[in-house]
């Protein structure tokens, strides 16, 4: 038990420090007259209360101690018509304030809410009027502060376009190559999914042409017929004839259906893709991304300029023929 005082002491001597810190903030003479009105010195805190109010230059809460201290001072003195007087001060600036019954007397208690009851239409208005100020500075607050987001968006906006730099790219296309088969005109126009579907396409049609051609050619044969009675001094000649078996007739009329209907179809496919490259078809195309720009010295360009690259078309192709075991392949390269 006699080690627990001292730390109690302790406590105590650290607590008080800080609530005296925390009841002298603001007007040290406000806290001055608390002080003089808690002992009892009534007529002195009327006197340099009412002095000190004359004066100015305090704050609302300052204020509103002031007349508190010296109304109920007044009060105390029998004095009701300055105690009238500086509590109505505190209720227009305060209509919600009460006295606390615990530290008031009782008759200083009545005396404030007979008051209050006198100036309850005022104090009505003015509440009101206080919460319309405080709605105004509400608004007002919020305003400064969107302000000031809406300023430090435009200063961020500003620092990422210091550091960056707008890039424009010109790509030129070339016009002839439209007219080129499996979809490179879609490819030259970046539009990739279609200029596929035209290559798959023809490329099939092609290669069925291609296998049906050579499928049809290997049904001819060859036979010599020696003739007689010619003009020339034998009397004999022999012809060669190129011809198809009769009994590949069938086989004939397949491959050749295969390799017309192919051709046509290759042809048809190709015609729509040209027609369609050349709709949508423009002489240059202009792109422009936003890059981080690079340090460079001051003597280059700002960072507002803008750098125009041009695209010069890379479409190449290449045709080629190589033999595969039994036959002939062909092959288009195109690139871009």
């Amino acid at each position: 038990m006699n080690r627990c005082v001292p730390l109690l002491l302790i406590a105590l001597m650290l607590l008080v420090p800080d609530a005296a810190r925390a009841q002298d903030a603001g007007d040290p003479e406000v806290a001055a007259l608390r002080a003089s009105f808690d002992y009892g010195k009534y007529a002195e805190v009327m006197d340099r209360a009412g002095a000190r109010i004359d004066r100015g230059g305090l704050d609302e809460d300052d204020l509103a101690e002031l007349h508190k201290l010296a109304g109920l001072a007044a009060f105390n003195l029998g004095r009701t018509d300055d105690a009238r007087r500086h509590l109505r001060a505190l209720l227009r600036l305060d209509p919600d304030f009460s006295l606390d019954p615990f530290v008031v007397p009782p008759p200083a208690v009545s005396f404030f809410d007979t008051l209050k009851e006198d100036m309850d239409t005022e104090l009505d208005f003015l509440r009101q009027e206080r919460r319309l100020r405080k709605e105004r500075e509400k608004a007002e607050a919020e305003r400064r502060e969107r302000e000031r987001m809406e300023a430090e968006v435009q200063r961020r906006r500003a620092e990422e376009l210091a550091s960056q730099v707008t890039v424009r790219t010109v790509e030129k296309r070339n016009f002839l190559v439209n007219f080129v088969p499996f979809g490179a005109g879609q490819f030259q126009q970046g539009r990739t999914s279609l200029g596929i579907v035209f290559a798959a396409t023809e490329g099939v049609l092609a290669v069925t042409s291609i296998i049906s051609f050579f499928a049809y050619e290997s049904l001819f044969e060859e036979r010599t017929i020696d003739l007689d009675n010619v003009l020339n001094p034998d009397g004999r000649a022999s012809v060669t004839v190129r011809f198809i078996p009769t009994s590949r007739a069938r086989q004939r009329d397949a491959w050749q259906l295969l390799k017309l209907g192919s051709a046509a179809g290759f042809y048809a496919i190709y015609a729509v893709g040209v027609v369609d490259a050349l709709y949508h078809h423009e002489d240059q195309v202009v792109r422009s991304t936003v890059e981080p720009r690079a340090d460079a010295p001051p003597s280059e360009s700002p960072p507002s300029s803008r750098v125009v690259r041009a695209a010069a078309p890379k479409t190449h192709a290449r045709v080629g023929l190589y033999p595969t075991p039994g036959g002939l392949g062909a092959g288009l390269t195109l690139s871009f």
